[in-house]
This record gives C-alpha cells, structure tokens and sequence, in this order.
C-alpha cells in the first residue's frame, strides 16, 4: 500500500468506507498502487489501468482502458460523452460493491489482460478534431497562432476546441478565442499553470490567485 494513499484516505470526508471496499479489491487482484491526479490509481507492468474516487453524489471504480473490455453484465459507463477508452462503474452505496465484487474482480483481471497485451486505442479510429468556423477563421488569419496551436498536444487541442464549441453564440466563441491566444503561444492548454507557483505541474492548482492579492 501506497503511503500517499494511506494520507487520502486518512483525509476523506465522503465515501472513506466504500473507496476502502474498492481499494482492497484492486489489491486483492495484484495491482501495485501509487498515487497520481489527487488519488489512488492502480498499475500494472507501469501502465497505469484503475482508478478510484469519489463524487458528490456518488463513487467510482474507473478502467482507463475500459472500452477494450467485453463488460459482459453491461455495467461500464462513459466518464463523459468525449471519453474514448476510459469507462467507469458508478455506485451509490456499499451493498453494490459487495454484491458485485466477484465481477469487478474479473473486470479487473481483465484489465490485466489488456495491459499483457499492450492494447492501444487506433488512432485511426479516433474522432476526428471538430474546429468551429470561428476558429477556422482565425487560425487562417493568424499563422503564428496556428503554427502554436498545432504544436499542443491532440488533448490540449481537443480541450480548447470543447471549450470554444459549448459557447452557443458566434461572438462568445470568438471571445473566448481571443482570450486564449496568450496561453496557447506559450504552449499551455487550457488546465495549465502559467505563473509557475503551482505545486502540481503542468496542472494549475490555484495558486496564482495569491498574485492578485499580493
């Protein structure tokens, strides 16, 4: 057991119990423990397979490489609707967990599997980036943004494109184009720290709001 771990959980206000529950399943199954984006996360041969948290309303047992599994009691769920490989099993109470344990636990040995195998999502058969026409519009007028912007990463990319297309009005997309352009120069995406004090880098955690009450 992760001693990081052992500090979340001794930590947790909500769902301490049940994420207790998930997390001996997991170990039960031979998976080594380590603690990465604010929580527990299990890997196999160094590749990252399981993760488990908690929600306001409810906690989840989530396969990184879920869409590879067969789910045969069809219980994985997309995490959200631009999720391509993780799913998730989402619970309420503990009495799930204990009910459905011999088939997380071959879900998991499953995952293993996957792992063994090396599988990797194609990138053929990965959606296509969707730009809006306002942001056509201002990478054509502005090479050196464009040229910026396709040295992000395929996420980074992504994530911006989300960010400007759940805008309903052309002129709040345009808006929100404008107010990028500094961050994607500098070769950040939309979740990355820009001051440099953050403690969880690249990640921005906050901490540049002491620069505006300084």
């Amino acid at each position: 057991m992760n001693t990081n771990v052992e500090a979340y959980f001794a930590n947790l206000k909500q769902w301490k119990p049940e994420l207790e529950m998930l997390r001996n399943i997991v170990l039960d199954c031979g998976m080594v423990e380590e603690f990465k984006w604010r929580g527990p996360c299990y890997s196999y041969n160094n590749s990252n397979s399981i993760i488990i948290g908690g929600f306001k309303d409810n906690f989840v047992i989530s396969f990184l490489k879920g869409v590879f599994l067969r789910d045969d009691h069809k219980l994985l769920q997309k995490p959200g609707d631009n999720s391509q490989t993780s799913r998730i099993i989402r619970f309420t109470e503990a009495s799930q967990v204990l009910e459905l344990e011999p088939i997380i636990k071959t879900y998991i040995y499953e995952a293993i599997e996957v792992e063994k195998a090396g599988m990797k999502l194609d990138p053929a058969t990965k959606p296509a980036l969707e730009q809006i026409p306002e942001f056509d519009k201002f990478i054509a007028e502005n090479a050196e943004f464009k040229a910026a912007f396709e040295g992000l990463t395929p996420g980074r990319q992504r994530a911006y494109n989300m960010h400007f297309a759940s805008a309903k009005q052309s002129e709040t997309r345009t808006s929100r184009i404008l107010a990028v352009v500094p961050r994607v120069m500098k070769g950040k995406g939309p979740n990355d720290c820009i001051c440099g004090l953050s403690k969880r880098m690249p990640n921005c955690d906050g901490s540049h709001k002491m620069l505006k009450e300084a």
